[in-house]
């Protein structure tokens, strides 16, 4: 039983790890928090993954889990992101480094990004990410009115900083 959850955990990982990848850019500023942040999320997957029911997609629960992670990592005053040892099964888990050089050009938009809250951030994070409203809802635990209403406060924002 042990085993198949394990290899079911490390296919689906392996198949979607660019979105805490793609999590690790928005919420850290240098390649050493990226690691770090990517090690938690990790963690944080491994360690709930026998309570995903499949209610909703792998992705769907990986971005809850990945943002929850990110923002409450953030969220503490020392704004220093705290890991545990991956090492009884990250030697199983095939990481693929992550291609900063396609997005050189999305510079600033992270840039501005970084300076929004860490609800905005997920907001536009999914926004980015073309995921439909009811899915951002579910994501954040919020009703799908309040996720436009954040969403477009947010868009706003991100405009202003963008174009001061």
């Amino acid at each position: 039983m042990q085993k198949d959850l394990e290899k079911n955990f490390l296919l689906d990982f392996e198949e979607n790890q660019n979105i805490a990848h793609k999590i690790c850019k928005i919420y850290t500023t240098n390649q050493s928090a990226h690691k770090d942040l990517f090690q938690e999320i990790t963690i944080q997957l491994w360690k709930n993954y026998p309570k995903f029911r499949g209610d909703s997609k792998f992705s769907t629960w990986m971005y809850r889990v990945a943002l929850n992670t990110a923002i409450s990592l953030y969220r503490k005053s020392t704004r220093r992101v705290k890991t545990q040892d991956i090492s009884d099964f990250s030697y199983k888990i095939k990481a693929t480094d992550y291609d900063d050089t396609e997005e050189i050009q999305l510079k600033a938009l992270y840039k501005a990004i970084h300076k929004l809250n860490d609800i905005d951030k997920a907001l536009i994070f999914l926004y980015l990410e073309d995921k439909p409203y009811k899915e951002i809802s579910e994501t954040l635990g919020i009703s799908s009115v309040n996720a436009r209403v954040k969403m477009n406060r947010a868009k706003e924002k991100l405009k202003n900083i963008l174009n001061p």
